[in-house]
């Protein structure tokens, strides 16, 4: 009970930061929405290709910036972890009763809420461009899911992170050099048959392949639950690790200091 209780109150307190800042969900949608927009012009006629397995680009590629944003979202999670150490917030925290997990507990929330609030609004713009969701409302809610579960382990990582560096520049550079190749190891902009072999290779074991590949087929009207519940449970036990990894980077900081 106590965990859960602790748990709440640091959700509380990262969602009044949220609140207090709304802006930052709109400055976080700027490179989706132009990727939606923009690429979807551009690469329109790659679903020409013989194997692409979609008669729509903006059908395909919808999905794919929803769990992109979601996981960038979720990197720069760790940037206010920085903040707290900078302005010593997160020494109070530690050395009071409060449960380790908890301060982790809540960023993930908190993300898991700005997450939900930008797929919305990407899947809205991505229907107005055409895209169709054949899988219904409950298809666009497992998308959103996929988008979280994946978000999570990312998430963590970023706070923990943070925890050993406590450097925004350095946060920032190990941010980008993790997420960028992952991005452009998937299949978020092109098909994975489409991919080089060597590739393809890598995307089996690429996390974000897994979220793409469970957010597109819960899309589809005759969705094969055995394919998404699998990479549902990679994605689970990717984040448990994910979390486990960031909450033993207390120890790392606390050693530091």
């Amino acid at each position: 009970m106590q965990a859960i209780s602790h748990t709440f109150y640091m959700t509380w307190r990262q969602l009044r930061n949220l609140a207090r800042q709304p802006w930052y969900v709109a400055f976080t949608l700027v490179q989706p929405i132009v990727y939606l927009l923009l690429f979807g012009s551009l690469f329109q006629k790659v679903v020409q290709l013989p194997g692409f397995g979609s008669d729509s680009y903006i059908t395909f590629l919808t999905p794919g910036v929803v769990i992109m944003t979601a996981m960038f979202s979720a990197g720069w999670n760790g940037m206010s972890m920085v903040d707290d150490l900078d302005r010593g917030i997160l020494d109070r925290f530690l050395v009071s009763p409060v449960n380790r997990p908890a301060i982790i507990a809540g960023r993930l929330v908190q993300s898991s809420t700005v997450i939900v609030i930008q797929s919305v609004i990407i899947i809205f713009l991505g229907w107005l461009r055409g895209a169709s969701f054949p899988g219904g409302i409950d298809g666009i809610i497992l998308l959103i899911v996929c988008a979280i579960l994946l978000a999570a382990p990312f998430a963590a990582l970023s706070n923990g992170m943070a925890l050993v560096m406590r450097k925004e520049e350095s946060v920032i550079g190990a941010v980008n050099f993790i997420l960028l190749p992952l991005t452009f190891l998937s299949p978020v902009f092109m098909a994975r048959d489409l991919m080089p072999s060597w590739m393809q290779s890598v995307t089996s074991y690429n996390p974000v392949t897994w979220a793409i590949t469970a957010g597109r087929e819960v899309l589809k009207p005759d969705a094969d639950l055995s394919l998404v519940w699998s990479r549902v449970g990679y994605l689970a036990v990717f984040a448990v690790i994910s979390v486990v990894l960031a909450t033993r980077a207390f120890r790392a900081y606390q050693r530091s200091i």
